[in-house]
């Protein structure tokens, strides 16, 4: 099973065991991740399940589509260059060990 590791604004990190085929935003609820309330339980339509993806998996993940793109606008915290809605990030083997930051606040 995938794992991601979720950083919190203070440096300390977490890891969850995340199931391929779902989110990173799911992985991060049912680990007990704080920081992400996901409000919208998923839609891409509140933005606080957002994170900055650590470079070296930013191109593994992909950039937002259209939809997340602009919900990322309208986030309560700094958009970034590496901003994504967790919720938006599919769980694949190929993303065993990926680092998302969460950001200060949602």
């Amino acid at each position: 099973m995938p794992r991601v590791s979720f950083v919190h604004p203070k440096g300390e990190s977490q890891e969850v065991e995340a199931a391929e085929g779902s989110t990173a935003m799911r992985a991060a609820l049912l680990g007990g991740i704080s920081g992400i309330t996901a409000d919208c339980g998923g839609e891409a339509s509140c933005a606080t399940c957002h994170v900055y993806v650590a470079e070296p998996w930013i191109e593994r993940v992909g950039a937002p589509g259209p939809d997340e793109d602009d919900m990322l606008d309208f986030a309560e915290c700094e958009r970034r260059p590496s901003s994504r809605l967790s919720c938006q990030i599919k769980i694949t083997d190929e993303l065993d060990g990926l680092v998302l930051t969460l950001p200060e606040s949602q």
